[in-house]
């Protein structure tokens, strides 16, 4: 509870003449009544909390909002409702673009799968007619039904043949081994059953499909086949280890873009040194790189230290987009290279939740009417600007001026009508309450927020960065925690090269295979470049 008024001291009341009595009683009441107040308010802020707690637990989580403005905002201010008509007014003028309706029904099989042919005919003598001639095909029906078999396992018997000189049994060359025989070749794991093919098989399912490897254990059981969840474990850290120097140049690559976006989620690990197995440590995400070559990187570290982030921007100018954690601002502080951006998703959120739980739900609802007025002019803009493969580089750039132009225009009166409106109601409405934290939060990240129009590589929120740690967050619910610092690494390094991967427009498991197969054959930086994403398919 917050601080409670002063209490009034006890007097005798038979001492004090009838005005000082009355003077008395007025303190005493005011007293009470302040007290009464805070206790009301002490009330709502927790009411609001609990709310909250629930709508996120039983609730929907999709931030969206009923499409009846006169239901919404019933309770709000005649102000708020006068917008409200305002904007329904403009909304019954705006033209309405044609469109095409998809067509109803099944969607057909991808053509890429292949397919197998089997024909139903009818019986020879159904072929000839009633008056003796031949029947003729006229055409056909066709239909077309999906079949699967089970994963196809064998075992490749690699043969070395030996040979050897029976006549002088090698005494002639003594320079020469006496008996020959091919080397063996390199391979990701030596000495171990694991191929390419199966390495990336056990990765992808962990990191991409979220399967634990005492679960792959059990599937392999099932089809005759004996691996330990300790020895996939032993050939991921092994695989990571050789591959190493290419998380080098996927660094150097996230840095050379004009943007990168960051943020981190808890992870548990255990064994780290001096901490306990239920600490919190971090998993921290960055994502950028130049146009056509996309990098997302994934870093384990014990803490949430701005010093994780400062050393993953080392080198790094641009742009920096994330979310209102103080972290990020200490670690550029000084660092003139880099411009800090902000997320309007966060904002939204924020008011999206006073919506659920506030009192005044109608403000925090023409709050969203203001970003939801950016992000349509975001999507009509992009869609008029959009970037054709065929482009060249100077339509291309000719194309970014004239949407970053326009997007600077139409944002700019929105910009300016959302900024006096926190201005308006962050002097009356309680700071504490969920709604004031929206309004308090917007305000103190204002000057990132409105940055995203300054470069047509940026978008409104972070929202890119937040689906790239999507999975990483689906995995932790199945795997638990990390059972060593190493082990952590990485899996994050497993978990960059399947999200640059489909960043990229591969398929995470050719990726994958064509990289370890390729990996113990390199030695130079010249060669670990050719097996980046975009480059590994390009080589032979």
């Amino acid at each position: 509870m917050s601080e409670e008024a002063a209490p009034v001291m006890a007097i005798p009341l038979e001492t004090l003449e009838v005005p000082a009595l009355i003077k008395y009683i007025k303190e005493l009441e005011a007293g009470y009544n302040k007290q009464i107040k805070q206790i009301q308010f002490d009330y709502m802020l927790l009411k609001e909390q609990y709310d909250l707690l629930v709508y996120k637990r039983f609730g929907r989580s999709a931030e969206q909002l009923l499409e009846d403005t006169k239901q919404l905002l019933l309770f709000g201010p005649e102000e708020v409702k006068n917008e409200a008509a305002t904007q329904r007014n403009e909304e019954e003028l705006t033209e309405v673009k044609s469109f095409t309706r998809k067509k109803a029904g099944r969607k057909p099989i991808d053509p890429n799968i292949p397919r197998r042919e089997r024909i139903i005919d009818i019986g020879e003598e159904e072929k000839t007619c009633a008056c003796g001639a031949k029947l003729t095909r006229i055409g056909e029906e066709t239909s077309e039904k999906l079949h699967i078999e089970p994963p196809v396992i064998y075992v490749e018997k690699i043969i070395r043949p030996k040979y050897a000189c029976r006549s002088c049994e090698g005494t002639e060359d003594e320079d020469t081994p006496t008996v020959r025989i091919a080397p063996v070749e390199p391979a990701i794991i030596p000495k171990s059953i694991a191929s390419a093919s199966l390495l990336s098989t056990i990765i992808i399912q962990k990191f991409e499909d979220h399967l634990p490897y005492y679960r792959q254990e059990v599937q392999f059981a099932r089809i005759g086949v004996t691996i330990s969840r300790q020895d996939m474990s032993n050939w991921q850290q092994q695989a990571y280890e050789k591959i190493k120097p290419i998380f080098g140049l996927l660094k150097e690559v996230l840095r050379s873009g004009p943007v990168m976006k960051m943020d981190e989620t808890p992870v548990q690990v255990m064994g780290e040194e001096g901490r306990e197995d239920t600490g919190e440590s971090r998993m921290w995400l960055a994502l950028g790189g130049p146009p056509g070559k996309p990098v997302v990187l994934y870093e384990y570290h014990e803490t949430r230290g701005a010093k994780h982030a400062q050393e993953i921007l080392t080198g790094f100018r641009g742009y920096l987009q994330t979310d209102g954690y103080k972290g990020y601002d200490t670690a550029v502080e000084g660092n003139t290279a880099i411009v800090q951006v902000g997320c309007f998703a966060h904002v939204r959120r924020k008011f999206f939740e006073a919506v659920k739980v506030s009192e005044q739900k109608g403000l925090a609802e023409e709050a969203i009417g203001y970003i939801k007025k950016l992000y349509s002019i975001e999507a009509e803009l992009r869609e008029k600007h959009r970037e054709d493969g065929n482009d060249s580089t100077e339509k291309q750039k000719e194309k970014q001026e004239l949407f970053g132009g326009e997007r600077k225009e139409r944002t700019g009166p929105v910009f300016e009508g959302f900024k006096a409106w926190l201005a308006e109601w962050v002097g009356k409405v309680p700071p504490k309450t969920m709604l004031g934290q929206a309004i308090g939060y917007s305000r103190s990240q204002w000057d990132k927020l409105i940055k995203y129009v300054e470069s047509p590589y940026l978008t409104p929120d972070n929202n890119a960065c937040e689906n790239a740690i999507r999975p990483f967050v689906i995995g932790r619910k199945n795997w638990l925690f990390s059972k060593s610092p190493e082990g952590a690494e990485s899996s994050c390094g497993m978990y960059t090269l399947i999200q640059t991967a489909k960043l990229n427009g591969l398929v995470p498991i050719r990726y994958l295979t064509a990289l370890f197969e390729k990996a113990p054959y390199v030695s130079s930086r010249e060669d670990w470049e050719k097996l980046l994403p975009w480059n590994i398919f390009k080589t032979s």
